[in-house]
């Protein structure tokens, strides 16, 4: 099958790879095919190592003789069919579709913008009808180590309660899109276990974990480093409301970067959402360099 649209695919050497991890696998791996066994299309899925399901949609994938006007229509059917079988085997809802390593000027291009817009449709037809726009980042030693951070101490806190309540401050007033949905569908403290079960699921330690307190020991926000099955990971952090606007964030994110740094960290990687200008201004502020434009295209928050 052959492909000659801009955006990324998978490369055959990676799937073998982490399908040998158990990160892809035949089950996660669907294609459509004509009446002659042709293959029209293909949906990679991926999850971790022990995942009961997958967690994403990595790569959807249509071959050059299928007609632009109904490549739309070829991969909600393969996503559907995907969906059914995961929902068969326990998935509470359908994975994301996380359609990576687009260019800042994507929609200027028409290459891309057309291959973006049938998967946009493809998804919304198979539900995945919510959409989030994201910058990716990632720090590499050629930066600036940041400077220890000076007006803030950072303590472990091994009781998930006390991190909860923490992470319920630092969601009041968030410009993140899926804390947000979540919390408009949810509620805030359902939202916020989420998130922490979330962290918990993650390659990173839970003792990495932080409060962020002034010298005076007010809580001024918190620190999640985190990482992926790749790289170190950014993960979560925040700061309290009463305290935004005073370069806190700066400071948590110089902890964090110093943290995995410290560890021997060759790849620290990042997201904030496109119109969190705040947090895209600390990455860059530290020599975070933005590498590619993500659409995450997921089912509406479940109340």
């Amino acid at each position: 099958m052959t492909s000659a649209e801009p955006l990324w695919r998978l490369p055959a050497d990676r799937y073998r790879a982490e399908a040998a991890e158990r990160q892809y696998r035949p089950e996660w791996t669907w294609i459509a095919e004509d009446a002659g066994g042709r293959i029209l299309a293909r949906a990679l899925w991926w999850g971790q190592h022990d995942s009961a399901y997958p967690l994403a949609l990595d790569c959807l994938l249509t071959a050059d003789v299928v007609p632009s006007a109904e490549r739309a229509a070829l991969a909600a059917g393969l996503l559907d069919a995907g969906h059914r079988a995961f929902h068969t085997a326990g998935a509470p809802q359908p994975p994301l579709y996380n359609l990576m390593q687009l260019p800042n000027s994507w929609r200027d291009d028409p290459a891309h913008a057309a291959a973006v817009a049938w998967r946009q449709e493809a998804a919304r037809n198979a539900g995945l009808t919510n959409e989030v726009e994201r910058l990716q980042y990632e720090w590499t030693p050629e930066a600036d180590i940041p400077s220890s951070p000076e007006r803030l101490v950072f303590t472990p806190e091994p009781d998930d309660e006390t991190f909860l309540a923490a992470m319920l401050r630092v969601a009041e007033g968030t410009l993140d899109a899926h804390t947000r949905q979540g919390e408009a569908a949810r509620g805030a403290e359902a939202t916020a276990r989420e998130a922490l079960a979330f962290y918990h699921d993650r390659p990173g330690r839970r003792e990495w974990w932080r409060l962020a307190h002034t010298r005076d020991g007010v809580l001024a926000g918190l620190a999640i480093p985190s990482a992926t099955p790749y790289h170190r990971n950014v993960g979560y952090l925040g700061v309290v409301p009463e305290f935004r606007g005073r370069g806190y964030v700066m400071e948590i994110l110089a902890f964090m970067t110093r943290f995995h740094a410290a560890d021997g960290a060759e790849r620290i990687t990042a997201t904030t959402d496109l119109g969190n200008h705040p947090m895209a201004a600390a990455f860059e502020r530290f020599g975070y360099r933005n590498t590619e434009v993500r659409l995450i295209l997921s089912t509406p928050a479940a109340a």
